[in-house]
């Protein structure tokens, strides 16, 4: 037998319906927003990441599935959906005609890593992107949908947290210090913050790791680095999230693990999830769109991954809307078995049914087991009169009824 990569996995059943719920509720908060949907696609040139996430980071340097096609161009399986929303956008020439553009996208995205909680090799995201726009306010309403996103779902007992990396000027001397302070205790620090103590030492901040906590507790902080400009911003997006009614901490250890943030960057994080706390997380990109095609147009958006979304879901979520509807035919009355349940399903009836019919006790356990809400039963009485009798389950009621009749019941 042939299985499953490591890292991947087979999605059916309730997993496949909670995805749906989680698509449907970004289409309905993300579309109350004015943002539309976009598909882009998964395999992508490597130097979008390299150039766009960055050589430094984890995501570039250990976990893109990166190959060689037959044309042999150097090719990425996505890793994370904002680079490939950036690309589409500047070579659609937004930039130049229409900036100010709206996107959300769901999909699945790739990272070579050791499969976790919620996280696997193949794993999937929602997310939005803005470009066009530089406001605080903007950035709260972005917060406040994600908020307003997971809460559709019905999860609760989150905590967002907030921080600003200020601008690149802002940021160069800090990131000297920063530097300073780990060399004082470079010995001190795991294996992964002495790497990055070179090349990407603000990721070291981030480190879940409980000594590089201890070490960092007395850190240099960002925001003392920021300049008046920045500084400003960062309360401003505070006042408005207040504005809004959100509840936020302020993390000064936020940095985000890729490069192109600045200014204002946020997670929303539950405690039901461990150590992997994020579920949804993201920020302002004001230089990617530079980076990537010289434009000097500001970005902000979030992801947020559905494979954590769906761990706080509640199974009800699922079934609220779940139509169970079982009918119970004979072998003797097949013909307006058939006929009925094509009527009901182009009605936009979901049944179900066992395609070999059995003996009525046999047939009403089976539409126990499945909780079904309503048995329909088409017996050689309700064929010769043309009617449906339909029995409640959780009552025991049983009446016949016109079809018309079995509509406005069942709709």
């Amino acid at each position: 037998m042939i299985a499953a990569l490591k890292g991947m996995k087979d999605r059916y059943s309730d997993d496949v319906k909670k995805y749906d719920a989680i698509v449907d509720a970004s289409k309905k908060v993300f579309g109350k927003y004015g943002f539309e949907r976009i598909i882009t696609p998964i395999l992508e040139e490597t130097e979008l990441f390299r150039r766009g996430v960055g050589d430094e980071t984890d995501v570039v340097s250990k976990e893109m599935y990166d190959f060689k096609d037959k044309g042999e161009r150097d090719v990425t399986m996505r890793p994370e959906g904002t680079a490939g929303v950036v690309r589409a956008y500047l070579e659609a020439g937004f930039h130049k005609s229409s900036p100010i553009v709206k996107w959300f996208y769901n999909g699945p995205m790739y990272r070579y890593e050791a499969p976790q909680k919620g996280r696997m090799r193949e794993f999937h995201q929602t997310g939005v992107e803005m470009f066009g726009v530089r406001s605080a306010y903007l950035d709260a309403e972005i917060i406040k949908m994600g908020c307003d996103f997971l809460e559709e779902l019905g999860i609760t007992g989150l905590v967002v947290e907030i921080n600003s990396l200020g601008n690149v000027e802002s940021r160069k001397k800090y990131i000297e210090d920063l530097k300073k302070f780990m060399f004082e205790r470079l010995d001190k620090l795991s294996e992964d913050s002495q790497k990055r103590y070179e090349k990407n030492p603000l990721r070291a901040l981030d480190s879940k790791d409980k000594g590089d906590q201890e070490e960092f507790k007395n850190a240099p902080k960002l925001y003392d680095y920021l300049d008046e400009e920045s500084k400003k911003y960062f309360e401003d997006t505070k006042k408005c999230l207040e504005l809004l009614g959100v509840n936020y901490v302020v993390n000064d250890k936020l940095v985000r693990g890729l490069d192109y943030y600045s200014d204002t960057v946020f997670e929303i994080k539950s405690n039901k999830l461990g150590s992997q706390a994020t579920v949804l997380a993201g920020g302002r990109y004001d230089r990617l769109l530079e980076i990537l095609g010289n434009a000097k147009v500001p970005g902000i958006g979030f992801a947020a991954g559905m494979e954590r979304i769906a761990m706080l879901m509640d199974d009800s979520i699922i079934s609220e809307n779940e139509e169970k509807i079982y009918v119970i035919y004979f072998d003797n009355t097949k013909e307006y078995f058939v006929k009925t349940v094509n009527e009901l399903r182009e009605n936009g009836i979901k049944v179900n049914f066992d395609y070999n019919a059995k003996s009525f006790g046999a047939q009403m356990k089976k539409a126990n087991r499945e909780n079904a809400e309503y048995v329909l039963i088409l017996g050689e009485e309700e064929r010769d009169e043309n009617v449906i009798t339909v029995k409640k389950f959780s009552t025991g009621e049983q009446k016949k009824y016109s079809f018309e009749e079995v509509l406005e019941i069942l709709k």
